[in-house]
């Protein structure tokens, strides 16, 4: 027999909150289980950010940046930068991308002059609720230059059931356990503890396959003594 020859199967939000509700060992019946049902897949999109890094969720995001200006707000939804580089353009249109550091918030404050100004080299991420990128020294006016990085960003949300869920084809198992332990604990707490079993082995299976694939080359230090 021949196969489908289709590879785009993945479960819309309706589904898997019909396969969730199975698992847990219960019925869907009524609209406010779905609405319920959405609002614990919010809520455990929120944890899955709190995990680690989701690779799907990463946008290369472009800042121009302001001669004078050290402070640049990022949007709401922005989590964290995974990496950055400035990217400086001349006079005649050439660009280049250079390093710049990433430093934590006690070692900008120790910057004795926070005014100074050239190519910014370093940045302190402020993650507020909206977060802020403060560069140092602040940009001049020597050249035109953008901040390229690489924003880890919020799942986008899930509003409807008709929805397919932001995520890729190798989290659909841990997103349908993910949901029934979470149903199950509102539900059917007979269930929690197998259910979240389930869903931790299948997040970690899922988590695991969800890694840059890039060779990695360690390079010892040499000591100074």
């Amino acid at each position: 027999m021949a196969t489908s020859n289709s590879k785009t199967f993945l479960l819309n939000v309706a589904d898997a909150i019909e396969e969730a509700f199975e698992l847990a060992g219960i019925e869907l019946r009524t609209a406010y289980d779905a609405e319920s049902a959405r609002r614990s897949l919010n809520i455990m999109f929120a944890d899955w950010s709190n995990r680690g890094v989701n690779l799907w969720t990463i946008e290369e995001v472009t800042t121009t940046l302001t001669a004078g200006t050290s402070s640049y707000t990022l949007n709401s939804y922005d989590l964290d930068l995974v990496s950055a580089v400035i990217r400086q353009t001349d006079s005649s249109n050439n660009s280049t991308d250079l390093s710049i550091e990433r430093i934590g918030r006690s070692e900008y404050l120790e910057i004795p002059d926070k005014s100074s100004t050239g190519r910014p080299t370093q940045y302190f991420l402020d993650r507020k609720t909206t977060p802020v990128v403060k560069l140092w020294p602040v940009p001049d006016t020597a050249f035109t230059y953008k901040l390229i990085s690489n924003n880890i960003q919020r799942i986008d949300d899930v509003l409807t059931s008709a929805e397919d869920p932001d995520i890729p084809s190798r989290f659909m198992p841990c997103l349908v356990s993910g949901l029934a332990y979470y149903i199950s604990m509102k539900r059917s707490p007979e269930r929690v503890s197998l259910l979240k079993q389930q869903y931790e082995q299948d997040f970690k299976l899922a988590a695991e396959e969800d890694t840059p694939r890039v060779s990695m080359r360690l390079v010892p230090s040499r000591s100074n003594y």
